[in-house]
């Protein structure tokens, strides 16, 4: 028994690549060993602390660290793990907020998810994509009527800090009916105090149940930091590769683009122009690539960006803005001085554009938009003209008397957002003159009975411009006799005191 026994005895063998910390700091780590690393797989430290492995030398690895790096060590062990660096994504993570590596962050729970996708995937294939043409609403008008956004885009929203950048895309997600466009957020760099204040807006409007929050904070490291877009992005691919509708928004990709230069820097790489790597322009289009409108073939679905920058007073010419305006399918410009005049949102139409363009507007808010641009441009620049001269002529004082009016009407509480028809209503009143007896001051409350009279005396009109998106001859008819109606009603009940305004005022 002895004998037999000894003879089917056998001690199964393992043999497992084992590196070495040659040193290690700030957020990354230098190993040796490791001959058959790949690049970006995941490594484990000592103290079941990951890591990534990022430049592959001949004699050592530089590798990021994906936690706590106080307890690595010269000298501590190192070991490979055989996979690429994965999130879990799916359902289970709508209503959450989680961290860059999709481990929640708030206190409800370890999350469930069946399946996990790599952080850094290849973007869809031209063959595997179509044109842009369905809208994305976003519940803006300037957006809306004058840069609309498609479904598959990447629209860029760029200005200085405090201009309004973040409530522009938060705004969009406020807009976006539960279930049918998935939101993803993305918070790069920012105060844990900000993303909770976000956290509780999103809950007052009952919208976070259909958004996932990735946070990587201010005193995150530069590898969370530069992970986060790619864990978000990840996570609402899930949702277009699965036939639906994805918004991520990346908030700011300035602040991305600092932390992998300090991760870059202290991986000895060399520095380029503001000392950024070489390969930053690559970094963030392989990043905005990855939006797509799929072809019906591949499920139809799409993944829209909304990537924001920040400039430093007003220079949208530096390095960073203008690789991202050369990669996205146009820009957002908040300006700052637009934004001190009380000009909310803060949208310089003259130099945001969007290059889907009207492909992206359902027919009736073609209709209505078609002029509206070149004539709020024109009456900007008249307005500035206008206040180096007190001369003007009947011309110019209508189109200043009407582009006043046409402002206001731009004009938009934060974190109200207004359903399409209700846009397509009240710029065609704008558009056809129909505002010009109001008073400058009183347009906004005037759109706001407006609705409400609409909603009670013609919901068959707002309805009917949701389901078809058009407006065909009798519905603006029956549009015109309402608005009149109301005007009429509007006029009846200004306050003592309010008259109508003199058709010489400007602005």
């Amino acid at each position: 028994m002895l004998e037999e026994n000894l003879r089917d005895f056998s001690v199964p063998l393992g043999v497992e690549e084992v590196g070495e910390v040659v040193e290690a700091g700030d957020g990354i780590a230098r190993i040796s060993g490791l001959p058959g690393v790949m690049a970006e797989e995941m490594l484990i430290f000592g103290d079941n602390v990951h890591g990534m492995a990022m430049n592959l030398e001949r004699n050592q690895i530089g590798a990021i660290v994906l936690g706590d790096y106080a307890g690595i060590r010269q000298g501590s062990v190192v070991k490979r793990t055989g996979k690429v660096l994965q999130v879990p994504v799916g359902e289970p993570l709508l209503g959450r907020v989680v961290n860059s590596l999709g481990q929640p962050i708030d206190g409800r729970g370890p999350i469930v998810a069946s399946e996990y996708r790599l952080v850094d995937a290849e973007a869809p294939g031209i063959v595997d994509r179509e044109p842009v043409n369905t809208p994305l609403q976003t519940g803006l008008k300037s957006i809306d009527a004058l840069t609309p956004i498609g479904r598959g885009q990447r629209e860029l929203i760029i200005g200085d800090r405090q201009t309004g950048k973040t409530t522009v895309a938060i705004d969009a997600v406020l807009n976006q009916t539960p279930g049918d466009v998935r939101c993803v957020y993305v918070a790069i760099g920012q105060k844990m105090s900000t993303v909770v204040r976000l956290v509780e807006l999103l809950e007052e409007h009952e919208v976070l149940s259909n958004c996932i929050v990735v946070v990587a904070t201010a005193d995150a490291s530069a590898p969370l930091q530069y992970l986060a877009p790619f864990a978000g992005c990840a996570m609402a691919e899930y949702f277009r590769d699965a036939g639906g509708d994805a918004l991520v928004i990346y908030d700011d990709l300035s602040k991305h683009a600092v932390a992998y230069r300090q991760m870059s820097l202290l991986l000895r790489r060399p520095p380029g122009r503001e000392a950024y790597p070489g390969d930053i322009f690559y970094l963030h289009s392989r990043l905005l690539e990855r939006a797509a409108k799929l072809h019906p073939d591949k499920g139809g679905g799409s993944l829209t960006v909304l990537p924001i920058i920040e400039t430093l007073q007003g220079d949208y010419s530096a390095y960073i803005p203008t690789n991202l305006i050369s990669i996205t399918d146009g820009q957002i410009y908040l300006e700052p001085d637009l934004f001190h005049q009380g000009f909310r949102p803060a949208i310089n139409v003259g130099l945001s554009v969007s290059r889907v363009g009207s492909k992206a507007q359902i027919p009736a808010m073609k209709q209505v938009s078609g002029m509206l641009r070149i004539d709020f441009a024109q009456y900007r620049e008249l307005a500035a003209f206008a206040q180096l001269t007190s001369e003007l002529d009947s011309a110019t004082t209508s189109q200043l008397h009407r582009g006043a009016r046409l402002a206001e009407v731009f004009k938009q509480r934060p974190n109200k957002p207004i359903r399409v028809d209700r846009q397509v209503c009240i710029l065609w009143a704008a558009a056809r003159g129909m505002l010009d007896a109001i008073p400058s001051h009183a347009i906004l409350r005037f759109e706001t009975e407006l609705f409400t009279f609409l909603d009670h005396t013609h919901p068959a009109l707002g309805q009917a411009i949701l389901d078809t998106g058009a407006l065909p001859p009798e519905r603006e008819a029956e549009l015109e006799r309402a608005v009149q109606t109301f005007t009429e009603m509007f006029a009846e009940i200004r306050p003592p005191g309010e008259t109508a305004p003199a058709r010489e005022e400007t602005a």
